[in-house]
């Protein structure tokens, strides 16, 4: 199992011009093999701000998938500011530069190619809509911003790349109009006996799970110790008379 970092890339989608689309459908694609997702950020087209983001991500050693900011023009710095962070020159990629020039022929050049101009030594990530390379270097994947070249260039470099992890068991219940507040030390409680376990707390005033207010709880984790949380949840809020929604 691996955790990845989302980083969704563009002006306009932090302008509103576009709508992002990338977060649930990679979010779903890692979840089908096992991974995880703990952090997505939306970032402008800003040479600089990139490039400090990606200087973070190296650093921590984080598995990153950015969309976003890899086309031939001016406003399009995401392979620049990773080459920048990872202190490497921006070069032509040899597979991605043959994949142009078979593409688009002399209209390769002079701008179309340099969307083959990626940090030296990176290997490629085939785009089987149009051709035109995605990059792969130290755990860092660059993919167009174009949803329907990005989500099977998800799919291949996770088979590529990864294994197929088990996704963690996770267990629910929902108890019908509860006080946040009256639950918290059996929440507390439960947190101590089984930290290794993922807690969540979600309350609502009515969804499509359950019209009526209620709060939903969560344990996601070791199957015989997320069985064993719930049990424990579910005999504590008994006493207090709250009845759970099944």
């Amino acid at each position: 199992m691996a955790n990845f970092t989302l980083l969704i890339i563009g002006d306009e989608i932090l302008s509103g011009r576009r709508q992002d689309q990338h977060f649930g459908a990679i979010l779903q694609r890692l979840q089908q093999r096992g991974h995880t997702l703990d952090a997505v950020l939306y970032l402008a087209d800003d040479r600089q701000a990139l490039f400090e983001t990606f200087q973070r991500t190296l650093a921590q050693g984080r598995h990153v998938i950015s969309c976003g900011g890899i086309g031939a023009t001016p406003d399009d710095y995401t392979r620049g500011a990773l080459a920048l962070a990872l202190n490497r020159p921006l070069c032509r990629q040899p597979e991605a530069t043959q994949l142009i020039e078979q593409k688009f022929g002399s209209d390769a050049y002079p701008h179309r190619i340099k969307m083959a101009e990626f940090p030296a030594g990176a290997s490629i990530i085939p785009n089987p809509i149009n051709q035109v390379a995605g990059c792969s270097i130290q755990n860092h994947y660059l993919l167009p911003g174009f949803p329907s070249m990005a989500w099977p260039m998800v799919e291949w470099l996770l088979d590529e790349y990864y294994e197929v992890a088990a996704a963690k068991y996770r267990q629910s219940i929902t108890v019908l109009n509860a006080k946040e507040g009256d639950l918290i030390t059996i929440m507390q409680e439960l947190v101590a006996k089984w930290p290794t376990l993922a807690f969540s707390s979600l309350p609502s005033f009515g969804n499509t799970h359950c019209a009526e207010p209620h709060i939903e709880f969560s344990v996601q984790g070791e199957q015989a110790e997320a069985a064993a949380a719930i049990q424990f949840l579910h005999q504590q809020i008994n006493t207090l008379g709250y009845t759970v929604f099944q």
